[in-house]
């Protein structure tokens, strides 16, 4: 089994991916996990590769109900194909909850914990007057957590349940994931 390099993945997420906004979620959850493999004595590169195309083929095969090439199971078979490590699979795999997958490792839980609240804290960003993430703070995320309607479609119970799950203190993970996407908030767009 062999990794991709950065490079070589990041050349896959642009052959795959066109959308901006795609590409940016995929960045801040390979962002994240990097500082969770970093934290946890584990491997930054698996983790944040894993995190960086977790979501390879959902612009091109967005329907998670198709048994055959639904959102994540045409990337799933790529990446066994090109016999990528059985950890990373794994944790895409589970990240898609509805194949009933188990998330087991801790990267399984780690990518889980971090996938939705990536976009919160982006979200949070975009709404600054100043458009930076520089600006955000974790009581500036934890005010927009309470406002049910943005970003209404990001469970929070599902956010709060994964971080759980990860053994995480809530606050200390939107700390952890806020420092993460503030290390690359110019390729965020929230420079």
């Amino acid at each position: 089994m062999s990794l991709p390099t950065r490079s070589e993945a990041w050349a896959l997420v642009c052959e795959w991916v066109k959308a901006d906004s795609l590409r940016k979620h995929m960045l801040a959850v390979e962002a994240a996990l990097r500082a969770y493999a970093a934290k946890y004595g584990e491997d930054e590169d698996l983790w944040g590769i894993t995190g960086l195309v977790h979501d390879l083929d959902f612009e091109r095969f967005p329907n998670m109900d198709d048994q055959t090439a639904g959102h994540p199971r045409t990337e799933l078979r790529l990446f066994r194909a090109l016999d990528w490590p059985p950890e990373l699979i794994h944790a895409v795999e589970a990240h898609a909850t509805y194949l009933g997958v188990p998330s087991v490792s801790r990267l399984d839980k780690a990518l889980l914990a971090v996938d939705e609240l990536t976009g919160l804290i982006m979200a949070v960003g975009y709404v600054r007057p100043s458009k930076s993430l520089a600006d955000v703070e974790v009581r500036s995320v934890r005010k927009k957590w309470k406002d049910k309607a943005f970003t209404a479609a990001i469970s929070r119970q599902e956010i709060e349940h994964y971080t759980a799950e990860l053994g995480e203190p809530l606050d200390e993970h939107i700390q952890t994931v806020l420092s993460a996407l503030q290390g690359i908030a110019a390729d965020l767009g929230l420079g």
